[in-house]
């Protein structure tokens, strides 16, 4: 079935510029600054104002956030270590609404993230957050990272996660190659 029925043709093309952006940047640039433009990208495609693109370290299976927002006072300090790491737990599950679309290898949206069964609170400093994407960047059934989106300026729908998962994919390239 065709993934793009549906879904405008400027979009489309949008989408497939970025993509080609990403792939013809993978021999010459550096794994950030390719993370850098999949960040900036998929939140300008999507309208977001928020976005983590991470990476699933292939040693110790941790979430590795590579490009990210700033959504908490320890954001800063993640930004200054180059990285925000989260660990898999002693379950091989990472939990929470970040860790879902790494759990089930799903992606999925909810305009109610807070009410969303895998949801388990958030700091008390944290930005409010009041629409959620996660897409999972496989290969095959290989989860190798993830794009999540937040409070976009329109509702999330299939528009976006389409959007989202064409990055994703071509993301997984760039993972593959640079780690």
């Amino acid at each position: 079935m065709d993934k793009t029925y549906g879904i405008a043709n400027s979009v489309v093309n949008d989408v497939n510029q970025v993509k080609k952006q990403i792939s013809d940047m993978l021999p010459i640039y550096s794994f950030k600054e390719i993370s850098d433009v999949v960040f900036e990208e998929t939140k300008r495609l999507t309208n977001s104002k928020y976005c983590y693109v991470a990476y699933v370290d292939p040693e110790n299976k941790d979430s590795v956030g590579i490009s990210f927002s700033h959504l908490t006072s320890t954001c800063q300090y993640y930004a200054g270590l180059g990285e925000a790491r989260f660990k898999i737990r002693k379950d091989g599950t990472y939990g929470g609404l970040l860790g879902y679309s790494l759990d089930t290898g799903e992606s999925f949206f909810t305009h109610d993230p807070k009410n969303h069964p895998a949801a388990h609170g958030i700091p008390p400093d944290h930005e409010v957050v009041n629409q959620f994407l996660s897409v999972a960047v496989k290969k095959g059934k290989n989860i190798l990272g993830q794009i999540v989106l937040a409070n976009s300026s329109q509702d999330y729908g299939r528009e976006h996660l389409y959007i989202a998962e064409e990055i994703a994919e071509v993301y997984a390239e760039v993972i593959l190659s640079k780690l």
